[in-house]
């Protein structure tokens, strides 16, 4: 079986070991999906073992680290009208891209299907898969799958059109948590996400990161997305509800500092969510602050 409705795209930086083990299982795929991968300027002999071991893959080599912008970059050369991220330390299970491709093959006004994730090794659920499942947002009839207020790029199948009519990535980002501004500007355009059980990608997370660092983005991300995007309400009580809880020390202050300086860009992008997809939001404030799998620490 082969497949030649998806393109999986790959970000990595210094990660060869981790990134080669990923290629080796897209390798084996039935869907046989084109790879691209974007090496976010690693300086480990990546780009040399990706040619030398996997010489169909598209190489992209920037010169400098993009962060998820680098998505944007291989997306620019994507042909086939489906897109499947995927991180250097994360593969898709057999079948699912295809399953994925034909559910958006379905519904013309969905835009993402995010995968279950398993976690390896052991194959146990991610502890986000519950509440992709157990969504509380309301969905039309049609929708085949629980409706979800932004997804997980690294495990997420994405019409590749409507993913370019909303500018990809945001580059002041970067990395950690960039999936909630794209997500809801994909929402504001009339486009669905959704949640499918049945498909799944793996998941060994790389020992070679940085939590606090990863930690610092996140909080700075959800703060600039919450004053870009969301009704002023909503907006004010996310801010003190991070003020209140996120670890008190240099990361979580250095986080709040880059977001209070980014002000002045801010206001002049803010641009507040139409009223139907703020009040979807709204539903899911509540748990997000329950969630046990969003926790700002390390």
């Amino acid at each position: 079986m082969t497949d030649p409705r998806t393109t999986v795209v790959v970000i990595t930086h210094n990660r060869r070991p981790e990134l080669l083990r990923t290629l080796d299982r897209l390798a084996e795929l039935p869907e046989r999906p084109p790879v691209i991968v974007t090496d976010n300027a690693s300086t480990d002999g990546t780009a040399t073992a990706v040619a030398r071991h996997h010489p169909r893959v598209r190489l992209l080599r920037p010169g400098r680290n993009l962060g998820a912008v680098g998505r944007n970059l291989a997306v620019r050369q994507v042909r086939t009208p489906y897109v499947a991220f995927c991180d250097d330390d994360s593969w898709w299970s057999p079948g699912a891209l295809s399953g994925a491709a034909d559910l958006l093959d379905r519904h013309p006004a969905l835009a993402t299907v995010t995968a279950r994730i398993l976690v390896e090794p052991g194959g146990t659920d991610d502890p986000i898969t519950r509440e992709l499942r157990d969504s509380p947002l309301p969905r039309p009839d049609w929708l085949p799958g629980p409706a979800l207020g932004s997804f997980l790029a690294a495990a997420t199948v994405l019409r590749a059109d409507a993913f370019r009519s909303v500018g990809g990535f945001h580059p002041r980002l970067w990395l950690g948590g960039e999936e909630e501004l794209l997500a809801a500007d994909l929402a504001a355009g009339g486009w669905w996400l959704t949640y499918a059980d049945h498909l799944t990608i793996h998941h060994q997370a790389s020992e070679v990161r940085d939590p606090t660092l990863r930690r610092a983005h996140g909080i700075r991300n959800t703060l600039w997305f919450t004053w870009l995007r969301r009704s002023p309400g909503p907006a004010l009580r996310r801010t003190l509800y991070l003020a209140r809880t996120v670890p008190r020390d240099t990361a979580s202050l250095r986080a709040f500092a880059e977001a209070a300086a980014a002000i002045p860009w801010v206001l002049r992008e803010r641009r507040v969510l139409p009223p139907p997809v703020e009040s979807r939001l709204r539903l899911l404030d509540e748990t997000q602050r329950r969630s046990t799998a969003r926790r700002y620490v390390g």
